[in-house]
């Protein structure tokens, strides 16, 4: 059994730890309420802006939907790896890295695929093993529409001038603060609206000025818009993720905390009686 000095320092260290891991939880909880209530609010203009957008180009030529809709053949694909810049969020990261590694080999076995990992966590497991041709951890500095726009039309500008022939996005998708969702979203080229059965009726609009001049302003913007959404989906499981950890760790730190405790207190009970003993033996030798 280890002497009360180390056990003492233990249940230290401990309480050290649980202070630790308990005010991380706080912080977090209290930045993923606002995460919440920006992708909750977030989330239904952007997917009726997407429905829109793949309404329109579905109506439209296969060659007036503009160049980020024309499909064409596989041959290099990039990947945006979404993650965090900073770790003790449970299996937040790792189920992206392990997603990102599925859908490579699964889906682009054969074909030539490069990363784009935003979030340093992502970037260096990733880069052990695949390339990763750039990494913006600086974007979850200033998470806004206008930082996030730039990142969209660099990744835009690459498929445009045939660098990549499809680009897809993996990122965690918001639930609640214990469930995030892997998802594997297609961002270029657009994917067109998928009608099925015979009851599925396209959207019917009235175009001023024109359905062409309508889509080519709006798939930058609905480009734009999708990379942003996944990022702030992404934002707020990260801070749910490690609200969730942390909780489990002071959970798990108060367990261990009461099991030291009961250790040193025995102990402490083993040395008291041993002493008592002692003097109770030393008085009888003198008696003698």
């Amino acid at each position: 059994m280890a002497n009360l000095k180390e056990i003492r320092n233990r249940i230290t260290s401990i309480k050290s730890t649980m202070q630790i891991t308990s005010a991380m939880k706080m912080v977090s909880a209290a930045k993923l309420k606002k995460a919440q209530d920006v992708i909750t609010a977030m989330r239904p203009y952007s997917l009726k802006l997407t429905e829109l957008l793949q309404n329109l180009s579905a109506t439209l030529e296969s060659d007036a939907s503009g160049a980020y809709a024309t499909e064409r053949e596989v041959s290099k694909v990039l990947v945006v790896a979404i993650t965090s810049n900073r770790g003790l969020c449970g299996g937040f990261n790792s189920s992206i890295t392990k997603t990102v590694v599925r859908t490579i080999g699964e889906k682009y076995n054969k074909i030539s695929v490069d990363i784009l990992a935003i979030g340093k966590k992502g970037g260096d497991v990733l880069s052990k093993a695949h390339s990763v041709i750039g990494n913006r951890n600086d974007i979850f500095d200033d998470l806004t529409f206008e930082n996030v726009a730039v990142v969209a039309e660099e990744l835009m500008e690459l498929y445009a001038n045939g660098s990549y022939d499809k680009i897809e996005i993996v990122y965690n998708q918001f639930k609640n603060a214990a469930t995030q969702i892997p998802q594997v979203e297609q961002f270029l080229p657009i994917k067109p609206v998928e009608l099925e059965g015979a009851s599925a009726v396209k959207a019917d609009y009235i175009f001023e000025p024109s359905k062409e001049e309508i889509v080519e302003a709006l798939i930058p913007k609905s480009l734009k818009n999708q990379l942003f959404k996944a990022l702030r989906d992404s934002f707020a499981s990260e801070h749910g993720a490690r609200m969730t950890a942390m909780h489990k760790a002071t959970d798990n730190a108060t367990d261990l905390r009461d099991d030291l405790l009961l250790t040193y207190n025995k102990a402490r009970q083993a040395s008291i009686t041993n002493e008592i003993l002692e003097i109770v033996g030393g008085a009888e030798a003198l008696k003698n």
